[in-house]
């Protein structure tokens, strides 16, 4: 029995593929969502096999919430359902098992259905840890006590690497991440800046330098308390950064 969560904006649409999904035997519709943080919700919760997830929803989209999904330790299997199919090329880059033109033709339900009945949760989870779209999220998504939290990346002052984990700090919070700290410097550069090896620092939220007790130069950043240590190498970079904010 496979586990599916319909995900759309729009309630027949929902209703219709619910419909559709009674005729196959093998598949147990688990629940549904309007918009894409619905989606993380239900999927946290549900822990879906499969989400037939519409793109072009309001707030959060399908795209952004594929990426969300990530997250999870067990990512389900991704069929994108939209209207538009100049999305396909996105789609894929997300790793969906398959992208559905509406309106969806039972044929072609069940042609995505059966691709990802063979696609095993471990199969789909290594696919979609494979990589993920270029363009930089404007929220980040970390495992909170069993649940996915969002945080805006407009909120985070620094990124710290410790072992296998990655602090995420905003003025209010500290969460961790198992995202790398070089695929994070990747997608949000020109946002964050590297001060050492284990850390960026946002850009917005630089403030100044500082000497340590033990004469090192430490960032001061809005919003924490911290001192964050900048290495030798990365010093200079940091001056003319703060100079241009300055200036």
């Amino acid at each position: 029995m496979m586990k599916v969560l319909v995900v759309d904006d729009e309630a027949p649409a929902r209703e219709r593929l619910r419909s559709m999904l009674k005729a196959f035997e093998h598949c147990d519709v688990c629940g549904e969502a309007a918009n894409g943080e619905e989606a993380l919700s239900a999927a946290t919760e549900q822990q879906p096999d499969v989400m037939l997830m519409d793109i072009r929803m309001p707030g959060m989209d399908g795209m952004e919430a594929a990426r969300h999904l990530l997250a999870l330790k067990q990512p389900p299997a991704i069929i994108f359902t939209t209207a538009y199919s100049d999305y396909a090329l996105a789609a894929f880059e997300t790793h969906a098992v398959d992208y559905l033109v509406k309106p969806v033709r039972r044929e072609r339900l069940i042609e995505a259905l059966e691709n990802a009945r063979r696609l095993t949760r471990a199969q789909a989870s290594a696919l979609q840890q494979a990589g993920s779209p270029g363009n930089a999220r404007n929220r980040l998504c970390v495992r909170q006590q069993g649940n996915l939290e969002l945080i805006p990346v407009d909120e985070i002052r620094y990124f710290q690497a410790d072992q296998k984990y990655v602090t995420v700090r905003t003025a209010g919070t500290s969460v961790l991440t198992e995202e790398t700290l070089k695929s994070l410097e990747e997608e949000f550069a020109g946002q964050f800046i590297r001060i050492h090896r284990n850390a960026l620092v946002a850009v917005q939220y630089l403030s100044g330098l500082e000497k340590s007790h033990n004469a090192q130069f430490c960032v001061q950043l809005q919003g924490v308390d911290e001192r964050l240590e900048i290495s030798r190498r990365h010093i200079a970079g940091v001056r003319q950064v703060i100079k241009s904010l300055q200036g």
